[in-house]
């Protein structure tokens, strides 16, 4: 017991560069490999966490985009998504990446007419924020198409009515499609949730490259895979974490699903609880 607790002060915050510098090389424990698998996780919450704030935001700016009547605000949204829903999430890090490399050697050069300022974009190739700025196009635009859905399946009764008692423009998306968006698509956002905190496992196996042996819960479950070439044990802890995060997230989501529907009477609501946690 002692020893692990040896460990976890050593380790449990190496991923972000507290603690003990040289990964275990033989003899490995473990309770090594739970600790620094555990630490790596810290970026997995991180990348998730992040992403999911900001994209959310972004991806409701591209529901509405791609739901107006004008093209100069409807073709950039399809545009982006598009784009971004229809290549791989790994071959996304992997081209962002030689783009952020690139940057820096064409330089980045902002004119203002009355004085020139030169931009440093070196840090875009770092995992914390290249890999995050994929994450968040990704998650934007899957999230924007369920978001559209959801705007496009607004009951026309609701609006219609909203029309009569004189509630138009902002008001009536405030009021109107707003709270019938998020409770209709709450659901398949919560999957698209999950399924972005899974994809947080692919930064560090594409060209963002870890610092200092600092990666996330899947980069030390493949060091320790090679180091013990026992792969049955590394990678079923990553697994366990993850659907502990997961389960995580179903709770949180729920509580705010919960909320979005507490208008519903208790038969509607059981059935909106067993569909969020049937799909995928």
């Amino acid at each position: 017991m002692s020893n692990c607790l040896t460990t976890i002060q050593d380790y449990g915050l190496r991923s972000v560069g507290i603690g003990e510098r040289i990964l275990p090389k033989t003899d490995i424990t473990i309770c090594e490999q739970v600790v620094l698998i555990g630490s790596g996780l810290i970026w997995n919450i991180y990348f998730g966490t992040i992403a999911v704030f900001v994209g959310f935001w972004f991806s409701v700016m591209l529901a509405i985009g791609k739901n107006n009547k004008f093209a100069v605000f409807r073709n950039p949204s399809n545009v982006f998504i598009f784009l971004f829903r229809g290549s791989p999430l790994f071959i996304q890090f992997f081209f962002a990446y030689e783009l952020f490399v690139l940057l820096p050697k064409i330089g980045v050069t902002l004119d203002l007419g009355f004085v020139s300022l030169s931009m440093q974009s070196h840090w875009l190739t770092k995992a914390w924020l290249g890999g995050l700025i994929v994450l968040f196009c990704n998650t934007a635009a899957y999230s924007a198409e369920i978001f559209y859905g959801a705007i496009r399946a607004v009951p026309s009764t609701e609006l219609e009515a909203a029309e009569a008692y004189g509630i138009t423009g902002w008001n009536k998306f405030r009021r109107i499609i707003w709270p019938s968006m998020l409770r209709l698509a709450w659901p398949s956002y919560t999957n698209e949730a999950i399924f972005l905190f899974h994809a947080t496992t692919l930064i560090f196996f594409t060209g963002f490259p870890a610092w200092r042996q600092s990666g996330d819960a899947l980069y030390y479950a493949n060091y320790f895979s090679d180091k013990t070439f026992n792969p049955f044990l590394p990678y079923p802890i990553v697994a366990a974490y993850f659907i502990f995060i997961t389960l995580i997230i179903i709770f949180i989501f729920g509580v705010a699903n919960r909320h979005l529907n507490r208008h519903l009477n208790v038969e509607q609501r059981a059935q909106i609880r067993l569909s969020l946690n049937l799909l995928r």
